[in-house]
């Protein structure tokens, strides 16, 4: 049983939602600090009245939170036949995949 949930957790590691979370998550962060301390009144006026690195900073944060949200309610679901991938073997019968 530890196999199997350690192949499950090496899969959990690259999923696609998490790395798009933490980019989104670094820039938003990014955005947000720039937006609330760097920018002046006349990066303002440029942007019509708007504070644009600060909302979209938020905004990005709120995506990244989102996409956290969503894997850990739906995470990867890794079938028992493609636990032994590495070793490429059936991991019922020990033999290879191959059915030519």
């Amino acid at each position: 049983m530890t196999t199997k949930t350690s192949a499950r957790s090496r899969f959990a590691v690259f999923d696609i939602r998490l790395v798009i979370a933490l980019l989104m998550g670094v820039y938003g962060a990014v955005l947000t600090v720039m937006g609330a301390a760097v920018t002046s009144d006349a990066d303002i006026e440029r942007s019509a009245g708007v504070n644009i690195n600060l909302w979209a900073g938020l905004a990005m944060l709120v995506v990244a939170a989102l996409f956290v949200l969503w894997t850990l309610l739906r995470p990867l679901r890794v079938s028992a036949e493609n636990t032994d991938s590495d070793t490429g073997t059936d991991s019922d019968t020990g033999t290879g995949t191959d059915q030519s």
